[in-house]
């Protein structure tokens, strides 16, 4: 028996290291749980305090090509298109912490196609994929800035066996960090730029030592917000934020791949993304609609392609009501 599982474990060594040996011939990367495109405009300012938005979010990722360390194209026309979805909330309270106001956010999401990292057999029909989970999210609003720090965990709820092509999810627990700041150029707070930073921290893959490397994403745009007034022209009916927006994600430390005796640590990889944003408020049933488009560039050791991200979003007020 012994012999048997020993050799069980042999093929199964034997097969991660087929597996990841012809990944590192491509320039292997590991994908980190952070999605970009999910922060644009005001990324650095947090929902207004006594509100509770609930949200589905839909994303789709199209990889038009395989950039290899010299940024050069390796694969063309890869046919991988990547697609999430779910629901989701967001509370943000008027309890203060610092000075700041204490909110959370959760996530149950879907995915399909999920990419691992460069090999281009990554597919599966839409399953459940790792939960988002953000138990600590604090907001300052100042004249001119606001502010945002938060804690946010990836769960590995999805499925997950290593060297696998139908993954649902990344297999491993992700600790990030994120600050940022939303600066505004006028009094009416209508013209404004962002930029929120976040850094990931993974676990090693479950069942496994192969454990990615930590990634630093940055996030946000410059735009322009416009209330559309009512009839009588006395309140604003809705509002209207567009602009340009902007991505950057990069490897900070390698990937650690073992192979055997050897640990394979290939090149870092990263990434830059422009596009525009347009989000749309109306007032009267606190109904939200917003759309992100992003192109690629720069890519190296990775998939580059366009980014294409929708949210609805329905917002409740918790605040209590005056009397009198």
């Amino acid at each position: 028996m012994k012999a048997i599982i020993k050799q069980r474990q042999n093929l199964k060594s034997i097969f991660l290291l087929f597996f990841f040996f012809v990944c590192f011939l491509g320039n292997a990367q590991l994908k980190g749980g952070h999605i970009l495109g999910a922060m644009g405009l005001q990324s650095g300012t947090q929902t207004p305090a006594n509100t509770l938005s609930v949200y589905v979010p839909g994303y789709l990722y199209d990889a038009s090509s395989l950039r290899d360390a010299n940024g050069d194209k390796s694969i063309a026309n890869p046919d991988i298109t990547m697609f999430l979805t779910g629901a989701g909330a967001n509370y943000v309270s008027d309890f203060k912490i610092l000075g700041a106001n204490y909110g959370a956010t959760i996530l149950v999401a879907f995915a399909s196609n999920t990419i691992q990292g460069n090999t281009i057999d990554s597919k599966n029909s839409l399953a459940f994929t790792d939960m988002y989970v953000q138990p600590l999210q604090l907001g300052w609003h100042n004249k001119r800035a606001d502010f945002v720090f938060s804690y946010q965990m990836y769960l590995p709820t999805g499925r997950f066996t290593a060297g696998a092509s139908d993954n649902a999810g990344l297999g491993m627990f992700i600790n990030e960090f994120s600050a940022g700041t939303t600066l505004f150029f006028n009094d009416k707070k209508t013209f404004h730029f962002s930029a929120l930073a976040s850094y990931e921290i993974n676990s090693k893959k479950k069942d496994t030592d192969i454990k990615t490397g930590d990634i630093l994403s940055v996030e946000g745009g410059l735009g322009k917000t416009f209330y559309m007034l009512n009839a009588e022209k006395t309140a604003p009916k809705s509002i209207l934020n567009a602009g340009l927006i902007y991505y950057f994600q990069y490897k900070v430390s390698n990937d650690k791949i073992p192979a055997g005796n050897f640990v394979l640590e290939p090149d870092k990889d990263q990434i830059g993304g422009l596009g525009a944003e347009v989000n749309y408020l109306h007032i009267g049933c606190m109904t939200s609609a917003g759309l992100r488009w992003v192109s690629e560039f720069g890519a190296e050791n990775r998939f580059q392609g366009s980014t294409f991200f929708l949210t609805l979003a329905h917002v409740f007020s918790l605040a209590k009501e005056k009397k009198g």
